[in-house]
């Protein structure tokens, strides 16, 4: 099994990653305390800050040789906190979002149940899948355009947060057989 190394706590990226963790809390003051149009922009502004920061630190770890086990297990983490804040605080403009937030409890919990059982047996996966990838791309484009948008309409909101879950459904669908096929090997 692959261990954690202590040097690689403080890498560039991995701190990038530990700084997207800490903004949550602040994107979700800002965006639930929010008054005025400026407020929300505020609040999409750390947004935005949060996923440039997701966006280099995987190309400075490529780029520096600085990919870290702590930092395949980090930055996913980082996604999936960021992700399930931004659906909470959305949650509370767009109803439809309370279903998105369970369907992504349900996906996550499966993934982070098989990443452990196979964990235990020495086995990882070796980075996100390219759907996982584009799920998670879309997911937090869709999010961001519900938070910027403020003022989107029920309809278009609820048809971007169906594409959201559609998307994450076909996602989940795609992992089971890739771990299947671990189980086998």
């Amino acid at each position: 099994m692959k261990r954690f190394n202590k040097k690689d706590l403080f890498t560039i990226p991995n701190l990038l990653s530990y700084l997207r963790i800490l903004l949550i809390p602040v994107f979700c003051w800002m965006y639930l305390h929010a008054q005025t149009q400026q407020d929300y922009l505020w609040a999409a502004g750390v947004v935005l800050v949060s996923s440039i920061t997701d966006l280099f630190d995987g190309m400075i770890a490529r780029k520096f040789h600085q990919v870290t086990e702590l930092g395949k297990v980090l930055d996913p983490v980082a996604d999936k906190l960021t992700h399930a804040a931004l659906t909470f605080c959305l949650a509370t403009r767009y109803p439809l979002l309370w279903a998105l937030l369970a369907l992504m409890a349900v996906k996550e919990g499966y993934m982070a149940w098989m990443g452990l059982h196979f964990l235990k047996q020495g086995k990882m996966l070796d980075g996100a899948m390219w759907f996982g990838k584009v799920c998670t791309a879309v997911l937090f484009a869709g999010l961001f355009c519900l938070f910027v948008f403020y003022r989107m309409s029920a309809v278009t909101a609820n048809i971007l947060i169906l594409v959201m879950m559609a998307l994450m459904l076909f996602t989940l669908c795609r992992y089971i057989p890739v771990f299947r096929k671990m189980k086998s090997s």
